[in-house]
């Protein structure tokens, strides 16, 4: 794919350099930063935390989270392996495509465009009602939450234009702040503790029990979700083979010391016996509520600005991911051709960065739309649109993760690689296995996870856009299979694609 006369910074195919991604464009510190942004620590801190904790009940959630980190780490051992054999910005879909089939992956990779896609949408809701609160509070202004959130929607649009270096350094600066004003609370926690001192009472395994045991993991995976996109940008990665598998380790590593820690620093703040009751009175407004106790209002009014650019880091993140699977997916077929190409000047896939605009722009719009409260009123639809499109999202990366672990499995088993790979075969079977149970705890309890009460239709109509994604990808590629069976055979080959195009071509000119 590449010439003696080209660089090697490029990935050249016979069809033009806008039909590949530009290469060596993230390093490690790039990529890693690209990636954790997603995680949002701020927002899990402030919003994911409290809510577990004063809903849920769980006064173990520090625990939770090395749990669920050993977890993810089995699932990373095979999902890191496929990616030293699989270069593709389709990540999920493609892994999935090699292991299970082309027409496996055409349902994954309907699934990961629509999972991701509704995470992104979802941070819109959330983004518009804190800005427009600083709006109130600061500026004393009335701003309709939709304002800000379409605002942000049309500048996350214009970054996904650019380079991805660049957006990985807009990405490593807000995340950096964000990361070090947390850290600046866990330090203030441990040094001034409430009345019960230093307990480690959180991390007792006794803790982890009760009826929202299962809720809290579906609450607290999901805090996770970014470290699985490395792969997405393997094409851009200098020595993918290498760096992909060495961020995603990190990132799951930092993630679960982070956030466990974080977590154990309200624990400490409020005390373990405090704690759930401080998390129901104070709800999102728990982690300000200790900062303006402890470092005092002018910490916490900067830890509000932060709240708010740490959303923005990880809109951005996401988005960027959504146009990639919308680039892979249209350079094999499974979207139209156009979402296939990328910018001449960037390198970045700037038709599927467009899709992803426009949809934000027409979600958001509709919930404005349907918006009769008064500005200021955190009810429906702008919480809805944070709770609904997030646990849309959260449950469909779940499954993409369970069903990828299978086809890691059936990858090498097939290739008589087996035995040479068991121990990592090991763990993803264990891996896959653990994500099933939290799957299914994550349809059981949506009702809980959207806020919508026992009964609603939510409680399968929500979940059930993640089936109909599945099934109406499953059903492309039986057709594809059908009707064009090269196109098929195809789904998850990324630039190895172009190989075949350019051999069948020979032959016929032959």
């Amino acid at each position: 794919m590449t010439t003696g006369s080209t660089s090697t910074s490029e990935i050249r195919t016979y069809k033009g350099q806008e039909r590949a991604l530009r290469a060596d464009r993230l390093g490690t510190a790039g990529l890693l930063l690209s990636v954790l942004a997603a995680t949002a620590p701020l927002m899990v801190v402030a919003g994911v935390m409290p809510t577990t904790f004063g809903v849920m009940g769980i006064v173990g959630q520090p625990l939770l989270f090395v749990v669920l980190g050993v977890v993810l780490a089995l699932f990373s051992v095979g999902y890191a392996e496929m990616s030293r054999h699989v270069h593709n910005a389709g990540a999920f879909y493609a892994y999935i495509s090699r292991g299970l089939g082309g027409t496996a992956g055409s349902g994954a990779a309907l699934v990961a465009l629509v999972a991701y896609s509704a995470l992104q949408v979802g941070v819109y809701g959330i983004f518009g009602f804190e800005v427009s609160g600083l709006f109130a509070t600061y500026l004393d202004t009335e701003v309709a939450w939709w304002i800000p959130a379409l605002a942000a929607v049309l500048l996350v649009g214009a970054l996904g234009w650019l380079k991805i270096d660049l957006n990985a350094r807009v990405l490593g600066v807000l995340l950096i702040v964000e990361v070090a004003l947390v850290v600046i609370f866990d330090i203030g926690a441990v040094a001034d503790p409430s009345k019960e001192g230093l307990s480690l009472h959180a991390f007792n395994p006794e803790t982890l029990t009760g009826a929202g045991l299962g809720t809290a993991l579906c609450f607290c995976v999901a805090a996770f979700l970014g470290f699985e996109q490395a792969p997405v940008y393997a094409e851009e990665t200098s020595r993918p083979q290498v760096v992909v598998a060495r961020v995603m380790f990190l990132a799951v590593g930092f993630v679960a010391v982070f956030f466990a820690l974080s977590s154990w620093a309200l624990t400490v703040a409020a005390g373990p016996s405090g704690i759930v009751a401080a998390a129901q009175k104070q709800s999102a407004g728990l982690l300000f509520f200790l900062t303006e106790n402890s470092l005092g209002t002018t910490f916490t009014d900067v830890l509000h600005v932060l709240f708010v650019t740490g959303m923005f880091a990880a809109l951005l993140s996401f988005h960027n991911v959504v146009a990639r699977y919308a680039f892979a997916m249209g350079r094999e077929g499974l979207l139209p051709a156009a979402f296939g190409r990328t910018n001449n000047a960037s390198g970045a896939p700037g038709t599927g960065s467009l899709l992803q605009t426009v949809i934000s722009v027409v979600v958001v719009v509709a919930f404005a739309v349907t918006d009769s409260g008064p500005n200021g009123d955190p009810t429906a639809p702008v919480l809805h649109l944070f709770t609904w499109m997030g646990n849309i999202g959260a449950l469909g990366v779940i499954l993409l993760m369970a069903v990828a672990s299978l086809a890691v499995i059936v990858f090498f088993a097939r290739r008589g690689a087996a035995r040479a790979q068991a121990w990592r075969l090991a763990a993803s079977a264990a891996a896959g296995i653990a994500l099933l149970v939290i799957a299914v705890y994550t349809v059981k309890d949506f009702d809980v996870l959207v806020g919508s009460g026992p009964g609603s239709a939510l409680s399968w109509v929500l979940p059930g856009i993640i089936a109909l994604a599945a099934v109406t990808g499953l059903v492309q590629g039986a057709v594809l299979r059908a009707r064009r069976p090269e196109a098929h055979a195809r789904i998850g080959l990324g630039n190895e694609a172009f190989q075949l195009d350019k051999a069948a071509e020979h032959a016929v000119s032959r």
